[in-house]
């Protein structure tokens, strides 16, 4: 979808950190499409299974680094030739960063700290800090809720927690600059291709879903699928991200990037077994961490950014699913059943 807005960003220079991952590459492609001079810091190692090929980030990137957003001297040399900063890059993985929180105390809030301090007094005039609805956790009382970002928050994982730190150092650092601004963008559940699932998480339900069926193993439905999602395709995210670099209204702003539509995971499944008829449903216990989830307020999106996703649900997972389709092999090598002993 074409947006005049973006024209601004005609010849700038924009630091993506992350920008190797699936959203972050989903940047990177819709800056280079506008004009812009996207530069990518990267660990490249958020996926066991080797997808990078898949993503365009050598294609669409005029300078890609291999890099930690820890080491300060790496990030000094880029923020330096940058015009706008889009902090991505973190340890993303729920039940990861439950397992280690060490490792994303190091990621989320070391290279975040890095980031903010290597960007004050820099050229750059934004920077985007991408955040994540978990910081909501389950909003303090029961049942489907709608998230307004000025209600309280009650993160309830190690992640979420790395998060909603993050933005209060991105305030507390960037708030009073007379020359740099901020936004903040809180993600809800980000989907697409060519998105594919870790080992030991349970997040990303619809590429763990789609590449079960496509299996013919059982869909597992933690917590007997009852938590909902606020599902919003990747293409739709990034461009979110991309208007809060330009948009007058989201200096200083934090801005939640949902559909405001509560889709159940088992909903999800079942627009997945459209395409898997004879797929079997199987409940399973909810994992530590797990939000049982809600929706987003949609206001500040629609009123700052001007936003509003173009990618329905069901056309979102139908394009996962046919990807998925055309490409069997992305599915990774540990999701395979091993085969049944001879006797």
């Amino acid at each position: 979808m074409n947006d005049s807005r973006l024209r601004e960003l005609e010849g700038a220079r924009v630091l993506v950190t992350g920008g190797g991952g699936l959203v972050g590459s989903r940047i990177v492609a819709l800056l280079n499409a506008n004009g812009a001079h996207a530069s990518v810091l990267d660990r490249f190692d958020a996926y066991p299974h080797s997808v990078r090929g898949l993503f365009d980030v050598d294609v669409n990137a005029a300078r890609v680094v291999f890099g930690d957003v820890r080491e300060a001297a790496t990030v000094r040399s880029l923020v330096q030739r940058a015009d706008y900063v889009i902090h991505a890059a973190a340890y993303a993985d729920v039940a990861a960063c439950t397992r280690q929180p060490e490792v994303a105390f190091a990621a989320n809030l070391q290279g975040t700290q890095t980031v903010l301090e290597e960007t004050l007094g820099s050229p750059v005039k934004r920077l985007v800090f991408v955040s994540s609805a978990s910081v909501y956790g389950n909003g303090g009382g029961d049942g489907v809720q709608e998230f307004t970002e000025s209600q309280p928050l009650v993160p309830i994982s190690v992640y979420a927690n790395t998060k909603l730190w993050g933005e209060h150092q991105v305030r507390l650092m960037l708030g009073g600059s007379q020359s740099q601004q901020y936004s903040v963008v809180r993600y809800f559940s980000v989907y697409g291709d060519p998105q594919v699932p870790k080992p030991g998480s349970h997040s990303w339900m619809v590429p763990w879903l789609s590449m079960a069926a496509q299996l013919g193993m059982p869909m597992r439905l933690n917590g007997g699928g009852r938590q909902v999602r606020d599902m919003v395709h990747v293409d739709d995210i990034a461009r979110a991200t991309v208007l809060a670099l330009v948009a007058d209204g989201a200096s200083g702003q934090t801005i939640n990037v949902g559909s405001g539509r509560a889709t159940s995971v088992r909903e999800i499944a079942e627009v997945i077994c459209r395409h898997y008829p004879d797929v079997e449903l199987v409940n399973a216990p909810l994992p530590e961490g797990d939000p049982l989830g809600g929706y987003a307020d949609t206001r500040r999106s629609r009123e700052l950014l001007g936003w509003k996703p173009t990618v329905t649900l069901e056309v979102g997972i139908d394009r996962y699913v046919q990807w998925l389709k055309s490409n069997p092999d992305v599915v990774p090598d540990w999701m395979v059943p091993a085969p049944a002993p001879t006797v």
